[in-house]
């Protein structure tokens, strides 16, 4: 059992103050050692985390960095959105970290900048995290920073260098290929295609995705149109579409556009399923509570997590080894009632059954 120091020997929790008092330091020199911040020397250190490690105080951090020389804490660079994507992803970071033993530090980058990007990492740096994850799908521009611990890009490729860096997708390409080929399976000419924002890698893959189903099928390409992943957005794109009778399917980059995308086409008219199919992307769950219920790729935002922070942890805790294999990330298509046979086909169907 640890011993415990007091004014009156009481057997009470120690304090910072005893810890303080059995290293001969002054408190505000324990709080900068036990929170890893600068300008201590490596004799008062030591003697803190002696000091503390025999009293019991903050026991387990004390030791873990004094033997290892790791803080136990990773860093996670975020978009500050609040969209359903982004915010389920930092959810399943966050579960991830915990769950791998280690506590978590986020700083959020509201511009995605590399200027805000090298901020944030800089920040995380300073606390002395053991890896960073950067869950950051806007950049422009090289990412001006230089890190010595291992970074895991999810969602994203390196936006700067490390001294290892991986880097784990959501499958973001494969999705959007299997939402167009949906729509092309029953029977639609071609697939017109609402994407998200341009600075967005999401946007990019996504676009990619729609593009090989359409190549891969000898479809023809529409025009794109872009939103900002906000049902308003698609609610604007779904009136445009709409006044276009040839459009039959629309894939739209985000669920909850494709949300607003209904809307609008309800109000012009345009009858969905039955004149139109409409496909999403993100498995949000409202999207089966819309009507027509929502046709939906979801994205596997817990298997990255987890897959991304093993592949980091592993890189933390075994340097110098090789990486485990990545998994490819699952496809999951929900088909719900937004989607069906183009109206020809629907004709052609009825014509035969009469």
């Amino acid at each position: 059992m640890a011993a415990t120091v007091g004014e009156n020997e009481s057997s009470s929790a120690p304090r910072s103050a005893d810890v303080a008092r059995l290293a001969g330091v002054s408190r505000k020199t324990v709080s900068r050692v036990l929170n890893n911040e600068p300008y201590v020397s490596e004799a008062a250190r030591r003697k803190v985390l002696a000091a503390a490690e025999e009293l019991g105080y903050r026991l387990n951090q004390a030791a873990r960095t004094l033997v290892s020389g790791r803080t136990g804490s990773l860093g996670v660079v975020a978009l500050g959105t609040v969209g359903y994507g982004t915010a389920s992803l930092l959810m399943h970071i966050e579960r991830a970290v915990r769950d791998a033993g280690y506590a978590l530090r986020v700083v959020n980058t509201p511009d995605g900048d590399p200027v805000g990007i090298a901020g944030a990492v800089e920040s995380l740096l300073e606390q002395g995290v053991d890896g960073v994850v950067v869950s950051e799908p806007i950049v422009e521009g090289e990412v001006g920073v230089r890190v010595d611990v291992p970074v895991l890009f999810l969602g994203a490729p390196p936006a700067f260098s490390s001294a290892r860096t991986m880097t784990v997708g959501v499958g973001a390409h494969a999705l959007a290929r299997a939402a167009t080929e949906h729509l092309l399976d029953l029977g639609h000419a071609t697939v017109h295609h609402l994407a998200g924002p341009r600075r967005w890698y999401a946007t990019k893959d996504r676009i990619e995705g729609w593009r090989a189903a359409l190549a891969a099928r000898g479809a023809h390409e529409p025009p794109l149109l872009n939103g900002d992943w906000s049902p308003a957005s698609g609610y604007a794109a779904g009136h445009a579409l709409a006044s276009d009778t040839s459009v039959t399917a629309i894939f739209a980059a985000g669920d909850e556009m494709a949300i607003g995308l209904l809307h609008a086409l309800r109000e012009a008219g345009r009858r969905v399923p039955e004149d139109v199919s409409v496909v999403g992307f993100d498995g949000h769950p409202v999207s089966a509570h819309v009507s027509p219920p929502l046709t939906t790729v979801c994205q596997p935002f817990e298997a990255a997590a987890r897959e991304g922070i093993r592949l980091l942890v592993h890189a933390i805790e075994n340097p110098g080894t090789d990486l485990p294999r990545a998994s490819d990330p699952p496809v999951e298509l929900v088909i719900r009632g937004s989607t069906a046979p183009p109206p020809s086909h629907q004709d052609k169907a009825v014509r035969r059954t009469v």
